[in-house]
């Protein structure tokens, strides 16, 4: 049963979120195609990967109903040289109890508008898997557009996997020079 609309809290993360969201990258790097890492990270190199978004002034998010983490959303360099500085990729985890109840919807909404706020001008999509239909729905249904997908380019639970791409403006998007 998902938490009453008061009792999910969604919120900058905190150091001490690690340990929760190593568990549920866990268990999406072993049973998903979401992530195409083949063995989970440990919670010390989760740990790198989240003072590495916090000091680039990335927006990484969570969200919680009492005191359990549902899931967890970030903004990430879309890749590392400069001309892309303005460019984030989305990512956002559930636990698996708390998938298909809305939280991702509520997470990427956060997310976009905290990206926003920060100066990133666009967002895009990596979904790993074609058949990952939710996903690619959700980034449809809050303004992404489909740009392209790499056909065949992951080999993850005994199968080849693409990765589909998608895209949204954030703020003035490409119509004025970047301000990062």
């Amino acid at each position: 049963m998902p938490p009453a609309a008061d009792d999910l809290r969604i919120r900058p993360v905190a150091a001490d979120d690690l340990a929760a969201i190593t568990a549920i990258y866990r268990h999406a790097v072993l049973h998903g195609t979401a992530s195409f890492e083949i063995e989970p990270p440990s919670e010390a190199e989760m740990r790198r990967r989240y003072d590495a978004l916090l000091q680039g002034g990335h927006p990484y998010l969570v969200a919680t109903t009492g005191d359990e983490l549902l899931g967890y959303a970030y903004a990430g360099p879309y890749r590392p040289r400069a001309a892309y500085r303005s460019t984030v990729e989305d990512s956002i985890y559930l636990a698996p109890g708390a998938q298909g109840r809305g939280l991702g919807r509520r997470l990427l909404q956060a997310l976009i508008e905290a990206a926003t706020e920060a100066g990133f001008r666009q967002m895009i999509g990596v979904i790993g898997d074609s058949q990952h239909q939710a996903s690619i729905r959700l980034h449809a249904s809050l303004g992404f557009r489909p740009v392209g997908i790499f056909e065949k380019v992951g080999w993850k639970h005994g199968r080849w996997i693409d990765s589909v791409l998608m895209q949204r403006p954030l703020g003035d998007g490409m119509s004025t020079p970047p301000s990062l």
